[in-house]
């Protein structure tokens, strides 16, 4: 797994900065003011940040932006940055202030000299959830160095306000190493295994092989996988951090390590990007292992269904009827339509089992939910306004884009079928709609329900503001901010 940033806390040290060599970034405010070490390094390179600040080029500078001089005058270092940083900056301000540290660190060491700014931690969860980057499959690659060290007026109180920031980091971390592997890497038991090793952290995982899902009666979710030599599975995990007797959040996640379209199968172009299609999966698997590093006092619930959907003599036609562990039968009009019949057997197995408080399914699930939301947002679709309130507030907290979408029982007629109880697909028209329409005839009337359709946001070809290009990570943030402020318990 790509490891985080080696970050080090200490006492802001002004001797220090002339002789650290890498990187060194300071911070001023957008009205031109210099903090302690700022005014030290002016000092040392005969007023060149002061110079900076008095120029027009400063009036262009917006908070959180960094202006980097190389090979500075009176400093060992490489290069220094400095920030614009409001004394009373914003969570978002700081975090892009990291990001943009971090985009620009290129695995040099660096010294940033924070001094008495709010908000160190998200400074450097900004910074570190930036500097990552996938190269497992690089010869060439280069070992990053010994990291970052922080110098601040209260460095172990910033020490401690940043572990918990650092496990969701090393969740998205997890969910990012997940999205960007390709399939030949990460084949149905590789991504089993990886799950299984979280034991270590405490929880309590658990693979169900093909034998236990046909006993369950699993059928749609075979049915995906039953072309390929993969075996399919599913993988529980369970955190146990609440009350004993607490139901649990449950997270459920389509996991299809790679995605032919089956017989309805894909065109060559683009397809490599089919990697990416267990990113509901990769997304419940990081917030379960940021949940466990920072020791959640709730109980939640992962389950991921694992397939791959390959065209072969042994493949789910068009015209197939399968019958779901509900007992509701599908006719299968599109093997490309294949998420949905993933899901709907492990949502309904995880009412079964576990009666959660709540449910949430992520899933890179439409092409049609990029369309109407392009990179930006999430689709977001749920039975039960307050639920569905609370997640998007927990999203706005933490920046990610997350979109309301609607449902409704015209919808359903668009998966009519004549010789079984749904079709699995209901045309183009509101594709991603009638997708979650599908869905929802697997949630019981008692279990408040979201469904995220996370396709447009789950890799991107250009970077986002705390990552670069490639897998995201989208989701843990906010799925871990929806259990801090509406699980934990005290």
């Amino acid at each position: 797994m790509t490891d985080l940033t080696p970050v080090t806390f200490t006492a802001t040290d002004l001797d220090a900065l002339a002789g650290h060599e890498g990187r060194v970034a300071v911070i001023v405010t957008p009205e031109g003011k210099l903090e302690q070490s700022a005014r030290r390094v002016n000092r040392l390179t005969k007023g060149a940040i002061q110079r900076f600040v008095d120029s027009a080029a400063f009036e262009k500078v917006k908070a959180g932006q960094v202006t980097t001089f190389d090979w500075p005058v009176g400093l060992a270092a490489e290069s220094l940055d400095v920030i614009c940083l409001a004394r009373n900056h914003s969570v978002e301000d700081a975090r892009k202030a990291g990001a943009a540290l971090g985009k620009l660190r290129g695995g040099k060491a660096a010294l940033l000299a924070a001094d008495g700014a709010r908000r160190v931690a998200e400074i450097v969860f900004g910074l570190v959830m930036r500097d990552y980057d996938f190269s497992a499959h690089k010869t060439d690659a280069e070992a990053k160095d010994t990291g970052v060290s922080i110098m601040c007026s209260k460095p172990e109180d910033a020490e401690a306000a940043a572990g918990p920031l650092m496990a969701i980091a090393d969740g998205a971390f997890m969910t990012r190493d997940l999205v960007n592997e390709p399939a030949n890497v990460l084949t149905t038991t590789e991504f089993a295994n990886r799950l299984a090793d979280m034991k270590d952290l405490g929880l309590e995982v658990e693979v169900l092989e093909e034998a236990d899902l046909k006993r369950l009666g699993m059928r749609t979710l075979l049915s995906v996988g039953q072309g390929s030599d993969s075996p399919s599975k599913v993988v529980v995990m369970q955190w146990k951090g609440g009350g004993k007797d607490d139901a649990p959040l449950a997270l459920v996640g389509k996991g299809v390590v790679f995605d032919t379209g089956g017989i309805s199968l894909k065109p060559a172009a683009g397809m490599e990007d089919m990697t990416m299609d267990m990113g509901g999966a990769g997304v419940v698997a990081g917030t379960m292992r940021a949940l466990a590093k920072r020791k959640a006092k709730a109980n939640v619930v992962g389950l991921v269904g694992l397939v791959e959907n390959m065209p072969s003599g042994n493949a789910t036609r068009p015209g197939d009827v399968v019958t779901s562990m509900k007992g509701d039968t599908v006719e299968i009009i599109n093997t490309d339509a294949e998420g949905r019949l993933v899901l709907c057997d492990v949502m309904w197995y995880a009412q079964e089992r576990f009666e959660p408080a709540g449910m949430i399914d992520l899933a890179t699930l439409t092409g049609a939910i990029i369309i109407g939301l392009g990179h930006e947002n999430a689709g977001v679709f749920s039975n039960n306004d307050d639920f569905c309130n609370t997640f998007l507030k927990a999203a706005d907290k933490e920046q990610e884009g997350a979109w309301r979408m609607p449902l409704g029982k015209a919808y359903d007629d668009l998966l009519k079928s004549r010789i079984a109880d749904m079709k699995n697909i209901g045309g183009r028209p509101a594709g991603s709609v009638t997708a979650a329409q599908f869905l929802q005839r697997f949630v019981k009337p008692e279990t408040p329900w979201i469904h995220l359709d996370i396709a447009g946001v789950a890799s991107v070809k250009s970077a986002t503001a705390l990552a670069p290009a490639g897998a995201t990570g989208w989701g843990v943030m906010a799925l871990s901010r929806l259990v801090a402020d509406g699980y934990e318990t005290e």
